[in-house]
């Protein structure tokens, strides 16, 4: 045993007979110090990044290994880490370096002290990691955070595992879905994830600008070309040099300049306004649009020989509402870089969470991140609950005009409304004197007219 060593002092002798004990049972244990950088990481971690891992680990902020979405100042796990609480079975791609990466399952507490005094006295917070394929059906079920991307529905893991097979590719890609979906977000796990992650994300919003100006801002313009021209402009293309150029919003690009993108992606080749000279493009291109591209291309808005060039490997992206399983892993995302900003470490109640999911969301995860941004505006206390919510949060179905209203649903509208003046319209007293959940309350009030 470790401890019978006399050379080892206890704390050291304590570490390896933990260390042995989670290897033993396919586990990475990872200690972590107040400013969550790797004090000690087990020799189990060489078998999943190879030897050597483990000490390379020592000293590094643990986001290096499993990303900032969860241990960055705003990550999820380091909020609930800073706020004393523990986290189990949340998915991570453990990287070291540019080596490649590993879905893991990961699971944090804070460290309890007073039962291990004989520890490293540095020691805040424990990391155990294990191989997601080791526990596969428990790791489906568990919420992945990986370049700024937060899923847990079939659907976005296809998404993440799509960009993982892409990571040594330069193929052009579009990215389709409905505003708010995180077409930005995929763009950049694109590039972070690819050969060019050390070149530069350049990116253009196509409907943002007039033609003429949109035309100077992609491909630059020589001095002189036009009224106002009074130097040499570099455009996007050149900007982006062997780094990757985001065109959101393609499907607003006028014809003129759909001409001209079409030639870059043909033979790499364009000219700034006002100059013959050809240059060369040497950056990959990632296109979005929340336009239906095969709508535009038949009814003569968008070129059918450009779409097919950009649409070399097509990413949809699903709305909300057809992906809930995302929803509460990202609220609990959103909320931790909301609140970090502000410097305060919140969560949500179980009835503030279940209007969450209740909500169709139109606006997609833009939507709720501006829902949450609101919420942390006015909470007061620790814990988010439904009265901090905005009214767009508590569901999305109208509620019936009263005159439509049944008499069956006119009875539960009239002991709705005659328990709520008892209590003065308080709701959480209202919902106990009822015998009901805050949300049920809200769903019943919403569904008599009553909201």
């Amino acid at each position: 045993m470790p401890g019978d060593d006399p050379r080892l002092s206890l704390s050291e002798a304590a570490w390896q007979a933990v260390s042995a004990a989670f290897a033993a049972l396919g586990r990475v244990f990872i200690c972590l110090d107040d400013r969550y950088r790797v004090l000690h990481a087990s020799a189990s971690l060489d078998d999943i990044l190879g030897s050597g891992s483990a000490r390379s680990a020592e000293a590094r902020p643990v986001e290096d290994l499993l990303g900032a979405d969860l241990f960055g100042r705003s990550g999820v796990l380091r909020g609930a880490l800073d706020a004393g609480e523990r986290r189990e079975g949340w998915r991570a791609q453990l990287r070291l370096g540019d080596g490649e990466a590993r879905v893991v399952s990961v699971s944090v507490a804070p460290f309890p002290r007073q039962m291990f005094a004989a520890c490293d006295a540095r020691v805040k917070a424990i990391v155990v990691v294990r191989p997601a394929e080791d526990d596969r059906d428990a790791a489906l079920g568990a919420p992945l955070a990986a370049s700024g991307i937060v899923a847990r529905s079939a659907a976005m893991l296809r998404v993440v595992s799509l960009i993982e097979s892409l990571s040594h590719s330069d193929a052009t890609v579009l990215i389709t879905g409905e505003s708010g979906t995180g077409k930005e977000v995929i763009a950049r796990a694109l590039h972070d994830r690819s050969p060019r992650r050390n070149a530069p994300l350049i990116a253009v919003n196509c409907g943002a600008l007039p033609p003429d100006l949109l035309e100077s801002e992609m491909f630059g313009h020589v001095r002189g070309a036009f009224t106002g021209a009074v130097r040499d402009r570099v455009g996007r293309f050149d900007a982006a040099g062997s780094g990757t150029l985001f065109l959101d919003e393609i499907g607003d690009l006028p014809l003129p300049l759909q001409v001209k993108l079409l030639r870059v992606l043909q033979n790499g080749t364009f000219e700034r306004v006002g100059e013959s000279t050809s240059r060369t493009s040497r950056a990959r291109i990632v296109a979005a649009t929340n336009v239906d591209l095969r709508a535009a291309v038949a009814n003569g808005r968008f070129r059918d020989d450009l779409y097919y060039r950009l649409r070399v490997v097509p990413i949809e992206i699903p709305p909300l509402r057809d992906r809930r399983d995302d929803i509460e892993p990202l609220a609990r995302v959103l909320l931790a870089r909301v609140a970090g900003r502000q410097g305060r470490s919140l969560r949500l109640s179980p009835d503030a969470m279940r209007l969450l999911l209740d909500h169709d969301w139109p606006g997609n995860a833009r939507e709720l991140e501006n829902a949450l941004e609101y919420a942390v505006a006015v909470c007061r206390g620790q814990t988010i609950l439904p009265e901090d919510l905005p009214e767009l949060s508590r569901g999305s179905a109208a509620p019936a005009p009263p005159a439509a209203t049944p008499p069956a649903d006119r009875a539960e509208a009239d002991l709705l409304r005659a328990v709520l003046d008892a209590h003065h319209w308080r709701r959480g007293e209202a919902a106990r004197a009822l015998g009901i959940s805050r949300s049920t309350l809200w769903r019943r009030m919403r569904e008599a007219g009553l909201d």
